[in-house]
């Protein structure tokens, strides 16, 4: 991984617990993967856990924010919340947070009807 930051790589060590979680590089940060799944990001040494309406509140109540970014003159606010401090000191406390952020990327890969599955079932609507 000498490619990466050691911020980075220090991640990755400490989420050993997966096996080698697989880090691409995307939207100039790296996703952070297990097996297809996407469940954290790394943004300018920043990192950011997958979130949904369950865990929004308990990363709010920490005072921690979702990662947003400007694109075309507009903020835009991801699904992905600012890890707490303590997962980087707390071996337990890191376990915690990747299997929660890993149950929400698993819940909304499992709510996505693949687009060209969609797309068949309502022309066969359509031309039924």
């Amino acid at each position: 991984m000498s490619r990466y930051s050691e911020f980075l790589e220090f991640v990755v060590e400490q989420m050993s617990f997966l096996g080698r979680p697989r880090v691409r590089a995307m939207f100039g940060g790296h996703g952070v993967y297990q097996d297809n799944c996407i469940f954290a990001i790394i943004i300018e040494d920043r990192l950011y856990f997958k979130g949904d309406p369950t865990t929004r509140s308990e990363f709010e109540a920490k005072g921690l924010n979702p990662f947003t970014y400007v694109a075309r003159g507009k903020s835009v606010t991801m699904q992905y919340f600012e890890a707490p401090p303590e997962v980087f000191e707390e071996p337990e406390a890191m376990r915690s947070r990747v299997q929660k952020a890993l149950g929400v990327a698993l819940r909304a890969k499992g709510s996505k009807t693949p687009n060209k599955a969609l797309n068949r079932t309502r022309q066969k609507r359509r031309a039924g």
